[in-house]
């Protein structure tokens, strides 16, 4: 499985990027426009908020799903039995956030989500006619106005030995959403499934910006761009004794959007954090 790795400012960028995106559901972009100094900022001083007690004051609205979502109730992936070795907090700009730490989040928020928006109009712009014609409205259209993209950030603490047996920081999984993009975590274990069911490394390099297709957009699409499956694995040795953090912006359509004869985006959503343990 070879996932392009992609130079942002290429002529051909974004027909190469989205030829990855068909072929493998991933793309990996450098020289790209996210400031790796705010990415590294937000991950020191998040690693540092999930040390203290006063994440318990931001619980998770079960009706909302912003705010923090502790070991204990962290997701179980669809089809798994453990649950997944992770804390998380939920960003939106409408949401709640610890004050000292609101102002980068924003800024990060802004500058994901308008370049996510730039590669879902590659996406929109390289989609052969013959798929383009299912799409219920143009792609870049399925996200004005959205008030559910959200930013997720997400620490797997240090292994103890203690976790029960089988259960991983993040189970094989598809996103729920159109697009991830995912800047290089501070430690490596994300792997993506190919398509003969092996799993391959996803580089961790500072500076790379890994890209996925989200459920959603695999199902507006009738399949031409997979939700590809990936994970989070276990590190041994000395990575087992550090935190990994890692800040996934997820790009969602309004609710009302129609994903296909089966979904709106609402009713995708609704049902997916049912299966995932986090809404009754």
């Amino acid at each position: 499985m070879q996932v392009r790795v992609v130079d942002y400012r290429a002529p051909d960028a974004a027909e190469q990027f989205t030829r990855s995106l068909h072929e493998t559901g991933f793309g990996v972009l450098v020289n790209h426009p996210i400031q790796q100094a705010l990415v590294e900022k937000i991950y020191a001083d998040w690693l540092s908020f999930f040390n203290t007690e006063e994440k318990h004051q931001f619980a998770f609205s079960q009706e909302k799903q912003d705010g923090y979502f502790s070991t204990e109730i962290s997701e179980t992936a669809k089809g798994a039995t453990q649950k997944d070795i992770k804390e998380y907090f939920h960003i939106y700009p409408w949401g709640r956030v610890p004050a000292q730490l609101k102002a980068d989040a924003d800024s990060y928020y802004k500058q994901a989500n308008e370049l996510a928006e730039e590669l879902l109009s590659w996406v929109e712009r390289y989609t052969p006619p013959e798929i383009a014609k299912h799409y219920r409205e143009p792609l870049s259209n399925m996200i004005k106005g959205s008030q559910q993209t959200l930013l997720r950030v997400l620490r797997y603490p240090p292994l103890t030995g203690n976790e029960p047996a089988g259960s991983i920081r993040a189970a094989a999984h598809g996103d729920i959403n159109l697009l991830t993009i995912l800047p290089a975590a501070n430690e490596p274990g994300l792997q993506v499934q190919g398509k003969d069911g092996s799993w391959h490394d996803v580089p961790c390099d500072f500076g790379t910006l890994t890209i996925n297709i989200g459920d959603m957009l695999q199902e507006a699409s009738q399949g031409y761009y997979p939700s590809t499956q990936h994970r989070v694995v276990n590190p041994t040795g000395e990575g087992a004794k550090k935190s990994r953090v890692s800040l996934p912006l997820f790009l969602h359509p309004r609710n009302d959007v129609v994903l296909s004869d089966r979904y709106t985006a609402d009713s995708y959503l609704q049902e997916r954090l049912r299966e995932l343990g986090v809404k009754k």
